[in-house]
């Protein structure tokens, strides 16, 4: 059978109020137990002293006889048995023995009521007595008297259990008294809940399934009323804060994780509380270092007194760092403090300036390359027509001079052909003009267009090209500067009587293009530089000839159709580099 809500109320109400009751009962009755035994055993302590104290004051009392009659009379004063003892144990004096009795009982002195006595002042033990055979609560106080050395009040432990007993006694009658106030209690708060609990019940149902449309009753005027609508103001207020809070989350996380910059968030007890995908990866921690300190997470030097310094509401100056293992990513770090009225703490801002100081070496180079590059000629070029004008030669003279002149001024407009169609690639100013073209003749042609500089060093070149390599679809005037100025690097930097080798073949998906050399080859510190403009490797490979601008063109052109270009270094010696275009 089903039981109304009044009925499991009451008795819900019942249970705890007779449940609690009677544990404070329980709880009173053991401490008062606690106390009667406590305070039994001071007053038997107190009235040890007190014997001692009257005793100190009758130094005369010297004969046995004498002493055991003063333990007599003392005895009717208090409630238990007195017992006067001796310096070295006799027992002088006992109030429930005379004569012989006395004199055959054992020595006194290792007792542990005289043993703690002796050492603490006061010895209170519970123990079982061989003289009166039965158990006995014993006090013993050291006193201050010529004959007598300690005084001990020992009461039997059944009158100690009938006092502690009276007091159990009243603690059952006070638990039957206030049981059926209890029970009165309980009925008359389940009357009053059992009308409005099951309504509240049902909102905070609703609420818990995510209606929060208000109830449409009124619960009442008096209090319960008034925590019910306070409950539904509170619940309203709450989703629209928890609707505008995980906006404004959403919102945030989209931010952060679309940020290249790395952020990370500080409380003020110096706890991570919020490290986006960026500040992860650039400080190799992950999102399990939320909540600790920052110090157990961040291991750079500059980036913890940074953020120290923040914690203490500090203003900070950023400050440039390398991260990563090599040491190679150049950061630019700044450190905020939060206000306190905003909960405290404080902010990193982590900036990725490699590539903007990459770029910025690159610009720096390509001006001092290019004016290195164009003061070289110019300066032959004026001298040669300072001594023209100078000093008139003769018509061999004339005709040397101006051949150096031409040539000067052909490298100039090389360098300045390639620095212009470098600018139009840049700005995406080339078309790809795409087509079916065999690599082939275009592997004949460069040969064909580079046979002077080839044949002045007897160098050999060898064309492999693979069966299934033979066409593909991209710019053929492109492709041929490619691989005309791959093959005039070749011949460049290759010594005379050497081969380079050129091959075309088809590998994973992609048409790949190789040219290989036999010159002294390319430091691996320099390979990934190799496509830069003007770039030198060592003096090994100093560039002997060209503009300095024939592979970053190359590179340009084959990004140009999607591709990729490298460099390495071929196991038997030289240099080669490689062309992966898209099939």
């Amino acid at each position: 059978m089903t039981l109304r809500f009044r009925t499991k109320v009451f008795l819900a109400s019942l249970g705890v109020a007779a449940t609690a009751l009677a544990l404070a009962t329980l709880n009173i009755a053991s401490t008062l137990r606690s106390e009667e035994r406590a305070v039994i055993e001071r007053r038997l302590a107190d009235q040890a002293r007190l014997i001692a104290e009257l005793l100190a004051s009758n130094p005369a009392l010297a004969e046995a006889a004498e002493i055991d009659e003063e333990a007599d009379r003392l005895a009717q004063f208090v409630e238990g048995r007195v017992t006067l003892i001796a310096r070295d144990g006799r027992v002088l004096g006992d109030s429930t023995l005379d004569g012989g009795a006395l004199a055959a009982l054992d020595n006194h002195l290792q007792r542990p009521e005289v043993q703690l006595a002796r050492d603490r002042g006061v010895g209170v033990v519970e123990r079982y007595s061989t003289t009166v055979r039965s158990d006995l609560l014993y006090a013993a106080v050291p006193a201050s008297h010529p004959e007598i050395a300690y005084v001990r009040v020992a009461l039997p432990l059944t009158a100690v259990t009938q006092q502690v007993r009276r007091v159990a006694s009243d603690a059952l009658l006070a638990f039957a008294f206030a049981a059926p106030v209890a029970v009165l209690l309980a009925w008359w708060s389940s009357a009053l809940l059992s009308r409005r609990v099951q309504a509240i019940a049902a909102a905070a149902r609703r609420y818990g399934e995510g209606d929060l449309t208000r109830p449409a009753r009124d619960e009442g005027g008096d209090e319960l009323g008034a925590v019910a609508r306070v409950l539904d103001a509170s619940v309203q207020e709450l989703g629209r804060r928890l609707e505008q809070l995980s906006r404004d989350r959403a919102h945030m996380e989209a931010i952060l994780s679309g940020m290249v910059e790395g952020v990370l968030v500080l409380d003020r007890q110096g706890r991570l509380q919020l490290v986006n995908q960026a500040a992860q990866a650039m400080l190799h921690v992950d999102a399990a270092a939320i909540g600790r300190r920052y110090l157990e997470v961040i291991r750079h030097p500059d980036i913890s007194a940074q953020l120290t310094a923040a914690l203490r509401g500090e203003q900070v100056e950023p400050h440039e760092l390398a991260l990563g293992r090599d040491g190679s990513r150049l950061f630019v770090a700044r450190a905020a403090p939060v206000a306190a009225g905003s909960g405290g703490g404080a902010v990193l801002v982590l900036h990725d300036i490699t590539d903007l100081r990459r770029a910025d070496q690159i610009r720096r180079d390509f001006v001092a390359n290019v004016s290195h590059e164009l003061r070289t000629p110019l300066t032959a070029i004026r001298g040669y027509v300072e001594a023209l004008i100078d000093e008139p030669p003769d018509a061999e003279q004339t005709r040397r001079f101006l051949d150096i002149v031409a040539r000067h001024s052909a490298r100039m407009e090389r360098l300045v052909t390639d620095l212009l169609r470098l600018a139009r690639l840049d700005a995406r100013q080339e078309v790809l003009e795409t087509t079916a073209c065999e690599i082939t003749p275009i592997f004949n042609a460069v040969v064909a267009d580079l046979a002077p500089a080839i044949e002045a060093k007897r160098q050999r070149v060898t064309i492999d090209v693979a069966p299934d390599a033979c066409a593909l679809q991209a710019d053929a005037a492109k492709v041929h500067d490619v691989v005309r100025n791959l093959v005039e690097n070749a011949v460049n930097y290759s010594s005379e009587e050497t081969e380079i080798r050129l091959e075309a073949s088809r590998r994973d998906g992609s048409f790949v293009i190789t040219v290989g050399d036999s010159g002294p080859g390319i430091p691996q510190a320099d390979l990934a530089r190799a496509f830069e403009r003007f770039y030198r490797v060592d003096k090994a490979r100093s560039r002997p000839g060209g503009t300095g601008l024939g592979l970053a063109i190359v590179k340009h052109l084959v990004e140009l159709h999607g591709g990729r270009a490298t460099a390495d270094n071929r196991p038997e010696g030289g240099a080669r580099f490689t062309v992966t275009l898209p099939c």
